[in-house]
């Protein structure tokens, strides 16, 4: 047997996810096989072998090819790692199975390169923030430890996806159905906020969306607890720029509840258009336009938007936080009517403000900005604004090789052609290809008219 050989049958054997009986059964299916002509185990491939053992379903796909990369260590306390969630500014998310419970939960990394004092510390009150919440609209934490000098967050797995990737993918969403997501995520914040947590990162990436349409807010690693001076994180801007509310921009150290609310709405804005507020641009102009302009009007994208719902979506942009919606709890009342029922039912006054800038005569570029841009970066020149400064969001992709849980994750899949060609609304096949059949008979109709002519100019001779 060659040492390439060996490398996942002495990794899954070392991981004890796979025992030798296990690994013999999986040989011996492979030798039995009506493509197998091989005649000794040890020529059967170890992509062969873990390909057979995630069909028999003892190892995972996430596994299988780390233990053919030569690691054997895929478990974190009593949780075994079996795949790849996702990554953010502070630590990676990893899918996990609790040993003895067999309890399907996420667990939250901090990145080894990150594990200085300060970090290990915000970590930590992240951890705590997190335990004393409980609300089904919330991601519940389940426990947090250290394996080696590993930092993990262990919390609760919401199957289905995030509402970035469900617009992204399905396209703006229905009114009711809007409502229904961030009512659901204002009852969670109503409950943080309760507690004098505010979240500081409201965006769709953090509102997690199950089959069932169970909203839950989530990743509270930039949340502060009011009146705390001792956190350290105070004062900075954190955030994410497409959702930055102007108090977190211009004074963070004055930010209350109402800048969540503010988050809240430009999600709202974002779920039912399909576009964040100030699309385009850098986050230094984006944090601008937070300032200084308003957004497109809704119905610019969503016909179905009544004034009553457009009304509420500026009553929680509002640029003045005094002006501005105060309580989660309101939100989630005045959301109510459209959640349960796609008629709209609750009265709003009206008054002259101009909230929404008016569309254009002629249409623009409607440009699909990454509503996860992050507030890295944002600084401005201008003003009272000169000195504004801005610290890494959640979504930062810094990597670090030197740990095996970064160095050995799946990276995010790439958009594939067919979704660039799609959410770049080009023109549909068929009519592309009428168009090109429409250039070739005109070329032809052209050549045929020219050898036309020149024979009819040599008779005529």
């Amino acid at each position: 047997m060659s040492p390439q050989a060996s490398k996942f049958r002495e990794s899954a054997l070392a991981s004890k996810l796979v025992t030798e009986d296990q690994l013999q059964l999986a040989i011996a299916k492979v030798m039995d096989s009506p493509r197998s002509k091989l005649a000794h185990p040890n020529q059967i491939s170890d992509k062969r072998i873990a390909s057979k053992l995630v069909e028999m379903k003892v190892i995972s796909a996430y596994q299988a090819d780390q233990l053919r990369s030569g690691r054997s260590k895929l478990t974190l306390g009593p949780y075994i790692i079996v795949d790849w969630i996702g990554q953010g500014g502070m630590g990676q998310v990893f899918k996990a199975v609790h040993k003895m419970l067999g309890r399907e939960c996420a667990v939250k990394v901090l990145p080894l390169h990150k594990t200085t004092p300060d970090a290990i510390e915000n970590f930590r009150r992240e951890i705590r923030a997190q335990a004393k919440l409980d609300h089904p609209n919330l991601v519940r934490a389940y426990d947090a430890g250290e394996d080696g000098n590993v930092h993990y967050l262990v919390v609760e797995y919401v199957k289905g996806t995030d509402l970035r990737r469900l617009v992204r993918t399905n396209g703006r969403l229905s009114v009711q159905r809007a409502a229904s997501i961030i009512k659901q995520s204002a009852d969670g914040l109503a409950h943080a906020h309760e507690r004098n947590l505010i979240h500081r990162d409201i965006k769709p990436g953090n509102i997690l969306v199950n089959p069932n349409g169970v909203a839950k807010l989530s990743d509270l690693g930039l949340a502060f607890y009011l009146n705390d001076p001792k956190d350290p994180r105070v004062g900075k801007i954190v955030g994410t720029a497409d959702y930055l509310s102007p108090e977190q921009i211009k004074t963070p150290l004055q930010i209350t509840s109402a800048s969540d609310i503010y988050s809240l709405g430009c999600t709202l804005y974002y779920a039912v258009t399909g576009k964040v507020p100030f699309p385009g641009g850098t986050p230094k102009s984006k944090a601008l336009r937070h300032l200084e302009e308003t957004p497109w009007h809704p119905r610019r994208f969503n016909e179905e938007v009544t004034d009553d719902f457009v009304d509420l979506i500026g009553d929680m942009m509002e640029k003045d936080p005094k002006q501005r919606i105060q309580q989660a709890g309101e939100v989630s009342e005045r959301l109510a009517p459209w959640a349960e029922d796609s008629t709209p039912m609750y009265p709003v006054d009206f008054d002259n403000r101009q909230r929404w800038t008016p569309g254009p005569v002629q249409e623009v570029d409607d440009q699909a900005t990454d509503p996860n841009l992050e507030a890295s970066g944002v600084s401005s020149s201008k003003g009272s604004h000169s000195n504004l400064q801005a610290t890494g969001g959640m979504n930062d992709q810094s990597t670090d090789h030197s740990s095996i849980y970064k160095s050995s994750i799946k990276p995010p899949p790439p958009l594939s052609t067919v979704e660039q060609y799609s959410s770049a609304k080009r023109l549909n096949d068929d009519y592309q290809f009428g168009m090109t059949e429409l250039v070739i008979t005109g070329l032809v109709c052209l050549v045929i008219g020219i050898a036309a002519g020149v024979l009819l100019t040599f008779l005529s001779a």
